[in-house]
């Protein structure tokens, strides 16, 4: 049987790393003007790039050195989708995961998305950021001097919130992953994103059997679907 693992933040809670919406969820603290949701777009990057960067890196950057716990390594020879851009897989040894949000170690051009097939992300230099000149050093790695500019400067390689997948994201990989599946399991995610729910609507219409591995599982609209209401470690050591 072939098997595709969705994953969301639930599945790196156990590295230290917190969930998007939980109390102290990246998607519950903003920055002292601005909500997430507010922060996290391209629009607030070209308008006010340093409020952009200074969230960005204090609320994800700081979490670079957190290691994989045992579910990423149960994960490590997986068929793999996941939506955090943690690179946590990768060091566990997943070698064709798929972080179809980007990945927090890289950044890219900054580009105009109708290219993006064109642009190969790079390392993101965060050693090279020095948190006593925070503002000044954020924009000298970024190469920004009042506002980035496409073609020129870079940006942190995650999809933002008015952005949409591309190539780069290696969207129609991850649709062929989803449509050839015989069984979809998705852990730790609240299906509040997207890529989540263009998965389910492939599983509705493919009749794939899907499983949701949750603590608090969302209720979905789809009968052929399995609920496992426990963490993701609680799964692994379930199944073995």
């Amino acid at each position: 049987m072939s098997t595709l693992y969705i994953t969301g933040a639930g599945v790196s809670a156990e590295s230290g790393i917190p969930t998007f919406r939980g109390e102290d969820g990246f998607w519950t603290v903003g920055s002292r003007n601005y909500t997430p949701q507010e922060m996290a777009t391209r629009a607030m990057y070209q308008q006010d790039p340093i409020q952009f960067l200074r969230w960005y890196y204090r609320r994800f950057a700081t979490y670079r050195h957190h290691g994989p716990n045992a579910v990423h390594h149960w994960l490590a020879d997986k068929n793999l989708i996941t939506q955090n851009i943690d690179g946590l897989d990768g060091k566990a040894g997943n070698p064709s995961y798929i972080a179809i949000h980007g990945r927090l170690d890289q950044m890219t051009l900054f580009h105009d998305q109708s290219l993006a097939d064109q642009i190969t992300p790079v390392i993101a230099p965060w050693d090279e950021v020095d948190e006593n000149r925070l503002d000044e050093s954020l924009f000298e790695v970024f190469k920004i001097s009042v506002r980035p500019k496409i073609n020129e400067s870079y940006k942190p390689f995650v999809l933002l919130f008015d952005e949409y997948y591309t190539e780069l994201y290696r969207i129609s990989e991850a649709q062929k992953r989803m449509q050839s599946a015989d069984r979809i399991v998705f852990m730790g995610t609240s299906f509040s994103v997207n890529i989540t729910m263009m998965a389910l609507e492939i599983a509705m219409e493919r009749d794939i059997p899907i499983e949701v591995v949750d603590p608090e599982p969302v209720a979905l609209p789809y009968d052929n679907c399995r609920y496992h209401a426990m963490t993701a470690m609680d799964y692994i050591e379930a199944v073995g």
